[in-house]
C-alpha cells in the first residue's frame, strides 16, 4: 500500500486558469483613458502597490495619475465619534461589532477623472466608492494585519500617522467587520484580484478566473490555509508533530476553519498562487456551501469553526467563559453565540480540563478572589470553584455560553466551535504576562455577568461529558454522536472506519467540516467526481452541494474523524 502522506501546512487548490506575477504583466493591456480603482484592506502596503503599478505604466509609456484614498478620511476624531458606542465605551479590549459602512469614514469622496493621455489610478480603503472603469482589489490576509498592530507598526481604518498605535480592539471590531461588508460586495464584479503579501511582486487572478475558481470550489471538498500563533501558554506539538513555526517560541492556536480569517490557496502547488477569504466564497456561493436551511439562519456566517489549542510542554489556558446569547447579542452584537467543544487529541494521565462550576460553589467568594487577582496581583487556586476532569484521550467536553473551563498542560484540544472566536471573558489566567512583561487581560465584570450558575456539580458530568451513542453502523464502520444539546445549533459526531472498509455519507443539504483524529487519513470521494485525500489532523470542508460521498479509510490501520454540521 502507498505511503500516505502527512500533513500538509499549505494546501492548494490547483485551477485551470494560470495566475499571473508582478505589476508589468498586470497591467499589460491596459489601455489609457480610463479610471482604475484598486480597493483593498488597511494593512496593505498601499505605497509599494502604487509605485509598483505606476512603475509598470511607466515602462509602456503611460503616466499614472494617481489618488490616495487615505488622503479623504474624516478627521481622526470625527471616525472615533463615528464609531463610538455607549455599549463598552470605556472597555479596554472589546467593542460592539460596527455597523457602519465604509463610506462613513470619508470626509468626501473624490471625484476622478479619465484623461486620454493617461491612467487615473485610485487607490486605497474604499477605492470602488469612486466612480472607476476598471477595478482590482488587493488583498492582505488579516494575520499580517494583526501582527502589524500587535508588533506597534499598524493603524487602524481612517487613523492618521501621529495618533498613536492601532489596536487590536478596533481591529477585529470596527475595522475587520466594516472591511469585510464592503469587500463582499466587490468581489462578484472585480477585475483582478491582487494577493499583496509579497508586494513587490504580487500574484493575481483575473475577476473571471476568480470566480470560476469560486464556482468550482462551492461543489467540492476543499481545505482553507492553516496557521498557527504563539501565546504564554503555548506547547510544541504542532512544531514536532506538524512542522509548524519551529522557529517560534510556541504553537498555540492553530486555526484550522476560521471564517472571519481563513484564506483559501487556488493556483498550482508548486508555483504562483493566491490566497482568497474563505468568506467572499461563502458571499458568493451561500447556498451552495451552507445549505438552504443554514443560509436562512445564518445569513453568509459561515457558523462553525476548528482549531487547535496546544498545550504541550506549555502551561494551562486561563479559566474562562463565553458570553451567553442575549449578552453576545446586546452587548457584542453578535447574533449567535460562542458556543465550544473540546475534543481531546491528545491528553492522558495526569491531564485535565477545567469544566463547570464545583457543588455548592461560593460564588461571591470566587469573585472576591478572582477581584484580588486582578486588581492586586494575589494568586489562588482555581479548583476550590471550577471543577477538572481527566483530559482522557477522544474525550469530547461541550462548553455552552456561559460555562467556566479551559484546558490544562499537556494537551491538545481540537475545539469544535460556533464561529465568534474572540470573546474569551477570563476569570483567571495564573497572573501571567505577555511578552512585554504586561499583565495578560483579565474581563471579571464580563466573566461573572455571564457565568452560568446552573453548570456546576452532577449536571456537569452527566450533560456536558456524554458518552458516545451510535446513529448508524455497517461492516467496519460506525457513526456516533458525541456531542449534542439542545441549547447548541451543532453537534459533533465521529465514525469509525476500518481498513479496507468504505462508508457512505450525504450532506443532506448542510455542510459537513471534517477532521482525522486517529489513523493515517481517508479519501473522499463525491458523487460529483471529486476526491480529497484528508491525513491525520487536517480539517476538510464539505459544501451543501457536494451531496452524496464516500469515504475510505487510508493506511493500514483503522481510522477515526469527527464531523461537524448544525443540526
Amino acid at each position: 500500500m502507498p505511503a500516505v502522506r502527512g500533513y500538509e501546512a499549505e494546501p492548494c487548490h490547483t485551477i485551470t486558469e494560470e495566475v499571473g506575477l508582478g505589476y508589468r504583466e498586470a497591467v499589460a493591456a491596459l489601455p489609457p483613458g480610463l479610471v482604475l480603482a484598486v480597493d483593498g484592506p488597511v494593512a496593505v502596503d498601499w505605497e509599494t502597490v502604487a509605485a509598483g503599478i505606476r512603475d509598470a505604466l511607466a515602462a509602456r509609456d503611460i503616466t499614472a495619475k494617481q489618488i490616495d484614498m487615505r488622503e479623504h478620511f474624516a478627521p481622526w476624531p470625527d471616525i472615533l465619534a463615528l464609531t463610538a458606542s455607549a455599549v463598552l465605551a470605556d472597555d479596554p479590549d472589546f467593542a460592539p461589532l460596527s455597523r457602519a459602512g465604509l463610506a462613513e469614514f470619508f470626509a468626501e469622496l473624490p471625484a476622478p477623472e479619465a484623461r486620454a493621455d493617461s491612467v487615473t489610478v485610485v487607490f486605497g480603503p474604499g477605492a470602488a466608492l469612486a466612480p472607476y472603469d476598471l477595478l482590482w482589489y488587493a488583498d492582505l490576509p488579516k494575520r499580517h494585519a494583526e501582527a502589524g498592530i500587535t508588533r506597534g507598526r499598524g493603524r487602524n481604518l481612517g487613523q492618521p500617522a501621529g495618533t498613536g498605535a492601532g489596536t487590536t480592539r478596533r481591529l477585529f471590531y470596527i475595522d475587520w467587520p466594516v472591511l469585510d461588508r464592503h469587500r463582499d460586495t466587490l468581489v462578484g464584479g472585480v477585475d483582478l484580484w491582487l494577493d499583496t503579501q509579497q508586494p513587490q511582486d504580487p500574484a493575481w487572478l483575473a475577476g473571471p478566473a476568480l470566480r470560476e475558481a469560486l464556482d468550482g470550489l462551492a461543489g467540492q471538498p476543499f481545505r482553507t490555509r492553516p496557521t498557527f500563533n504563539t501565546t504564554s501558554w503555548g506547547g510544541h506539538w504542532a512544531q514536532e508533530q506538524l512542522g509548524f513555526n519551529r522557529e517560534a517560541a510556541n504553537t498555540a492556536l492553530g486555526y484550522e476553519l476560521i471564517a472571519p480569517e481563513s484564506g483559501i490557496l487556488v493556483g498550482t502547488p508548486d508555483g504562483p498562487r493566491v490566497e482568497v477569504p474563505l468568506q467572499a466564497l461563502v458571499a458568493l456561493h451561500p447556498e451552495e456551501i451552507l445549505g438552504e436551511g443554514v443560509h436562512a439562519m445564518f445569513g453568509t456566517s459561515f457558523p462553525i469553526r476548528f482549531d487547535y489549542l496546544d498545550t504541550v510542554g506549555g502551561g494551562n489556558l486561563s479559566v474562562h467563559c463565553h458570553p451567553q446569547s442575549d449578552y453576545m447579542r446586546r452587548v457584542f452584537g453578535w447574533p449567535y453565540t460562542q458556543h465550544e467543544t473540546y475534543y481531546m487529541m491528545l491528553g492522558g494521565p495526569g491531564r485535565k480540563v477545567f469544566l463547570g462550576l464545583r457543588e455548592g460553589a461560593d460564588l461571591a467568594a470566587f469573585r472576591r478572589e478572582a477581584d484580588r487577582a486582578f486588581h492586586d496581583g494575589v494568586p489562588f487556586d482555581i479548583e476550590r470553584h471550577v471543577q477538572t476532569f481527566p483530559a482522557d484521550p477522544h474525550q469530547l467536553f461541550l462548553i455552552p455560553g456561559g460555562t467556566p473551563h479551559g484546558s490544562g498542560e499537556g494537551n491538545v484540544v481540537l475545539e469544535i466551535s460556533a464561529t465568534p472566536y474572540l470573546y474569551s471573558l477570563r476569570f483567571y489566567d495564573w497572573l501571567r504576562t505577555d511578552r512585554a512583561g504586561k499583565r495578560r487581560p483579565v474581563h471579571v465584570d464580563h466573566a461573572f455577568e455571564n457565568l452560568d450558575p446552573d453548570r456546576s456539580g452532577e449536571a456537569v458530568a452527566r450533560d456536558l461529558v456524554q458518552q458516545p451513542r451510535t446513529l448508524r453502523s455497517g461492516a467496519g464502520w460506525r457513526e456516533d454522536v458525541i456531542g449534542r444539546l439542545p441549547e447548541m445549533f451543532f453537534e459533533v459526531r465521529r465514525l469509525e472506519l476500518a481498513p479496507d472498509s468504505v462508508v457512505n455519507d450525504d450532506t443532506d443539504d448542510r455542510f459537513h467540516v471534517l477532521n482525522v483524529v486517529e489513523g493515517e487519513g481517508i479519501l473522499l470521494e463525491t458523487s460529483g467526481g471529486h476526491s480529497y485525500e484528508l491525513a491525520y489532523a487536517e480539517t476538510l470542508t464539505v459544501p451543501a452541494s457536494v451531496g452524496a460521498y464516500r469515504v475510505r479509510a487510508l493506511g493500514a490501520g483503522p481510522v477515526r474523524w469527527v464531523k461537524a454540521l448544525v443540526r
